[in-house]
Formats: C-alpha cells, sequence, structure tokens
C-alpha cells in the first residue's frame, strides 16, 4: 500500500455506471413474465431467446419509468428514441446481442446532488446519460458440478443505465451516489433496489492521474460488486493497486477486473473492449417511439414527492433536524407516514422521536414495513397529545399505552390511560404529601443534598415515581421537591 504521502501526489477519478432492474410485470420487449424466484428458464419465449422469424416489441411501462428518472434526475428527455444492437457474445446472451440505446439515450445529462457524511458539503454528481436496455441471463455454477448451467429467466428483463459523467473524485462520493439512486428509484416505484437480488448493480470506471494533469488516465473497470459498501472498497483498493504501478513504471491497461468482496482486492478477467468491437448498429425490428408532449407532461404530473424535496420541507416547514430529516427520508414510506402524521399533530419534533424510536423499533423487531404497522397516524398523534396536555409522560405512553394500542388499534390512547388508571397526577395539593414522605423517609439524603450533593434530586424523583406508582406529572413533582429541599 502506498504511504500518504505518495497517494497525495495523485487524483483519483472514477465514472460510475448503475443497472437497475425495472418493476415493470412482462420484459423489455416481449411479453414474459418478470417475476423473480421463478423456476430456471420458465420466464422465456421464442422472442426472448431470438428464434428467427420473431419480432420485438417495446415495453411502453418502461418507457415511462425512464422519463420518471430522467426528470427527477432533471435530465433533458429524447423525445425520438431510436434502439441499436451491441453485438458481443456470452453464454448468457440468448441472441448473440444486446439490444439498447446508443447514440440517442432516452436521458441526456442531468445530476444526481450527493451529501457527504463528514463534511456535511453537498455535491452535485453530473450524469452523461441514461438509457433503456435489456438484462442477459444468468451462469449458475452448482456446487461440485462441473458443468455450467444457464438461467435465462432474467434475459430480456428491462434495465435502466445510469451513466456518470468521470467526476467522482472519492470512495464516499461513489457510495453516497448509489444510495441516492437507490432512494429515488424506490420513491418512484420503478426498482426495488435490491443489490443482493441483483436487481440493482453497480461498474465502476477507475482510473488516476497526477494532480493539475487534465488528461484522463487508463481506465479500469471493475464489476460484480454487491453492495454500496464493496463499491467504495473496490475503488480504495484500485486506486492504491494503480498509484503502486505508477511508481514503479509499469503500464497501466485498460481491463475489466472482478472484486472479490472476501479478500478486498481485485482480480484481472478481460482485456477492455473499444466501443467499435460491439458494432452498434440501428435495431432493424423495432420502430422509433416518440415521447409526445402530452405523454410526458401526463409523467410529470404523476412524480412523486422525491427525498430531497421531503427532507428540505422537514427542515424548513417542521423546523426538523438535519439528523431527523435524513433518517425520516430514507424510506419512502416511512417519510409519507411522517409526513401524515404532521397533519394530525404541530409537535413535530415529539413525532418525529417517536418515528425514529418506539415505532421504527417495533417495525425493525419484528422486521415489518409501515404498512403493516396497526396504529394510523391519527392515533398515534392523539397519543403525542395525551403527553403534551400533561396526562402522561412518554416513559407511560410508550411502555404502557402505546403496546395496548399495538394490540388493538381501535381504542383511543386516552381509552386505554384511563382504563389502566394511568393519568398522572399534575395537581400540587395531592403531589404535595407524597414528596414530603420521601423526604421524611430519607433525612439522611435529604441533609446530604442541603450539603451540596445535589445529582440526589434524581433519586428523590424516583422514589416519590414508585410512591405514586408512576402517576406523579415529573415537572409538579420536580417543582416541590426543589422548593422543599431548597427552603
Amino acid at each position: 500500500m502506498p504511504s500518504q504521502e505518495i497517494k497525495d501526489k495523485y487524483e483519483l477519478v472514477v465514472g460510475l455506471e448503475v443497472h437497475v432492474q425495472l418493476l415493470t410485470k412482462s420484459k423489455m420487449y416481449a411479453s414474459d413474465s418478470t417475476e423473480y424466484g421463478n423456476l430456471p428458464n420458465t420466464n422465456i419465449s421464442v422472442i426472448t431467446l431470438g428464434h428467427p422469424g420473431t419480432l420485438p416489441k417495446v415495453n411502453k411501462r418502461a418507457v415511462e419509468f425512464a422519463m420518471k428518472l430522467g426528470l427527477a434526475c432533471k435530465s433533458d428527455i429524447t423525445r425520438n428514441n431510436i434502439f441499436a444492437r451491441k453485438n458481443y457474445f456470452y453464454p448468457d446472451l440468448p441472441k448473440g446481442y444486446q439490444l439498447t440505446q446508443d447514440k440517442n439515450p432516452v436521458c441526456v445529462g442531468g445530476v444526481v446532488p450527493v451529501t457527504l457524511g463528514k463534511s456535511g458539503v453537498t455535491r452535485e454528481i453530473e450524469l452523461t446519460r441514461i438509457h433503456m436496455e435489456e438484462d442477459a441471463g444468468k451462469s449458475m455454477h452448482l456446487a461440485g458440478e462441473v458443468d455450467t448451467l444457464v438461467d435465462y429467466n432474467r434475459a430480456g428483463v428491462p434495465l435502466l443505465e445510469i451513466v456518470t459523467e468521470p467526476c467522482i473524485r472519492a470512495s464516499e462520493e461513489a457510495y453516497q451516489f448509489i444510495s441516492e439512486i437507490r432512494k429515488l428509484v424506490r420513491y418512484l416505484d420503478i426498482c426495488d433496489g435490491n443489490m443482493e437480488e441483483g436487481s440493482m448493480r453497480c461498474d465502476a470506471n477507475i482510473s488516476i492521474r497526477l494532480k493539475g494533469e487534465t488528461e484522463l488516465g487508463k481506465k479500469v473497470e471493475v464489476k460484480n460488486m454487491n453492495s454500496f459498501r464493496n463499491v467504495a472498497r473496490a475503488i480504495e483498493h484500485e486506486f492504491d493497486r494503480q498509484i503502486d504501478m505508477m511508481e514503479k513504471g509499469e503500464t497501466i491497461i485498460s481491463e475489466t477486473r472482478t472484486f472479490d468482496a472476501t479478500t478486498g482486492l481485485t482480480a484481472g478477467m478481460r482485456t477492455k473492449e473499444d466501443l467499435n468491437d460491439y458494432r452498434y448498429f440501428p435495431e432493424p425490428d423495432l420502430s422509433p417511439v416518440v415521447i409526445a408532449e402530452d405523454w410526458l407532461e401526463s409523467i410529470k404530473a404523476s412524480m412523486p414527492s422525491l427525498p430531497r424535496e421531503l427532507h428540505e420541507r422537514f427542515v424548513s416547514a417542521f423546523g426538523l433536524p438535519e439528523y431527523d430529516a435524513n433518517v425520516l427520508t430514507d424510506s419512502k414510506e416511512i417519510a409519507l407516514y411522517f409526513e401524515e402524521l404532521c397533519g394530525e399533530t404541530t409537535n413535530y419534533k415529539a413525532a418525529s422521536n417517536w418515528m425514529m424510536g418506539p415505532v421504527k423499533s417495533y417495525l425493525n423487531e419484528l422486521t415489518l414495513h409501515i404498512e403493516n404497522f396497526p396504529v394510523r397516524p391519527k392515533q398515534l398523534a392523539s397519543l403525542i397529545a395525551l403527553i403534551d396536555e400533561g396526562k402522561v409522560n412518554f416513559s407511560v405512553a410508550s411502555q404502557k399505552i402505546y403496546p395496548e394500542m399495538i394490540k388493538d388499534p381501535s381504542r383511543t390512547p386516552l381509552d386505554i390511560a384511563q382504563k389502566l388508571n394511568l393519568i398522572q397526577e399534575s395537581d400540587e395539593g395531592s403531589l404535595k404529601p407524597i414528596v414530603e414522605s420521601v423526604l421524611a423517609e430519607n433525612e439522611a439524603k435529604v441533609a446530604e443534598y442541603r450539603s451540596g450533593k445535589k445529582g440526589l434530586l434524581g433519586m428523590f424523583m424516583g422514589q416519590v415515581m414508585k410512591k405514586s406508582k408512576g402517576k406523579a406529572d415529573p415537572k409538579v413533582a420536580n417543582k416541590i421537591l426543589t422548593e422543599l429541599l431548597e427552603n
């Protein structure tokens, strides 16, 4: 590994290619099912397999999904879309070519803002293009088998490829970019973003150059990365490896490499093809897809609130800290639930605390989505109001009332509190005798408090809560305690 002094001489240059598998029911150019997990080679047809005489047909929903992502990234939408054949041989590419877009991608340019965790700085990662294409099949290497089997179920599944400019300068920027793309496709409901199942995949084009140089170095493409962290690790390893080669006077070749998550190392697979090796030419069996203005306008009108828009609203309109807004917008469903909750209460910070605390804990414990959460926003707002009105404290609300609401969502928080005799005592006249009896039982501790051990106040409060069976209003009890101890 090169020293930091040597590393400081070089600049990292990264461009990413992110493939997202679209949530359409049928394939990009055929009516075959795209359902994940079916038996091998059951989601296929003569069109998918490229039999002679068959004609492909473009999936309209996939085009709409492409437009949605382009609009979310502020890309220019291409009105006249022509498809092309990209010719290369893989055993899991049944036609011997891939139907994709070449000269005129559906989305041109665009930006994806990313916020860097360490510094809090926001950077805009520039996009080159987003284009539509089809996926390949999958080669299977079963344990103990010498043969390679091929499952063509995935062949023809619609993909969007998001290509960035070579503008990424750190592994953290790459990590945050992929994270932001996953968030976007999930908010748009066009992809589930599951890297483990292969519905979102990332290739990194990595090169280095001496700081101050403007010409790009020889790029190495790293494939087969199935997590955000592995993308970052592969970039960091390649940065070190290429610097070592440069320092030794070795030549960096343009090649495709694979990343081993166990060792954290990359290994060469094949030399990189030039673009002319693919022999792109317009697909003769597909007519151009023309995007009319009224179609594009209808897609614009259907766009949901995006994560950055909600983040800004949560901070500016609801006064939440950046941290809260980041956590709440990480999931579209959580963000929308919280937004609905804020329509029922004005105590936005309390609402945020409940979402990030008891609600998320319950969901995580039972591995549930918020759609299966039995307590609706209006009921949770009623529980927050019960605390704000001083009728119960947070501890009682979260530990006793909230679990009962989950068991029986039809009951109101107030009804539960009354039936369980949990309404807290806020009357000073009723609480003062309890406080006085606690002090009388702890005369030695009272003397210690008055001699300077102010930390004992918490102990006295604990005794008061115990005597009142948790029903004492902490604010009122604390006020009475302080007055009696100081006088």
